[in-house]
């Protein structure tokens, strides 16, 4: 291991053993019923979860399971730590890799992520198309789809290379996201994608 590498090592164990004492902190507050709560880039950001934001997580999990079957690992809020520093984030679809397992600490490990999926709430849009974007780019996470109900579009981001996206495509509600050639080898139909 290099002397760079190292210090890599030790700032996200560092940053891992933060996030660890933050997301207990507020286990011990009052958190409304309702509300997703997540550390981007060190700042704690609690959303509310609504019925259309909901309603398009749905879709997602259903078409990865039906491409992958029912016990496939697709999580919705679960945190998983990216690196770019103190990031606990909670991916509102997330698939993990077949045959992978949690860390010691009992987290997944952002290695095996293969897919995330953001839908964007108004008041945290600016984290999916900024440093949530950035970390999962970082993390090499093949595949990462925004959908945007307030655009009526979903941003398709592949190919993650030096902490940023080479493919960005947009595609419409009602259109079809062609993800055959990744990973993920499926079509996502949004044509039933909730708006707001």
């Amino acid at each position: 291991m290099t002397v760079l590498e190292d210090r890599i090592a030790m700032a996200e164990s560092d940053d891992t053993s933060w996030l660890d004492d933050m997301f207990e902190r507020l286990e011990k507050l009052p958190v409304p019923e309702g509300y997703k709560v997540e550390i981007v880039g060190g700042t704690i950001y609690m959303a509310p979860q609504r019925d259309i934001h909901w309603e398009t997580i749905r879709a997602i999990i259903w078409a990865l399971e039906d491409r992958f079957g029912r016990r496939v690992k697709v999580f919705s809020d679960v945190r998983i730590d990216f690196p770019g520093g103190k990031n606990g984030l909670c991916p509102d679809v997330a698939k993990i890799r077949d045959g992978a397992d949690k860390d010691a600490e009992g987290h997944w490990r952002h290695e095996d992520v293969e897919f995330v999926a953001e839908v964007i709430s108004k008041d945290t849009a600016r984290n999916d198309y900024g440093p949530k974007k950035a970390a999962y780019a970082l993390a090499e996470v093949p595949v990462y789809l925004v959908a945007d109900p307030y655009q009526g579009k979903c941003h398709l981001y592949t190919q993650p290379k030096n902490g940023d996206y080479v493919n960005d495509f947009s595609i419409t509600y009602g259109g079809d996201v062609d993800m055959t050639a990744t990973p993920l080898g499926l079509t996502l139909k949004t044509d039933e994608f909730p708006r707001d």
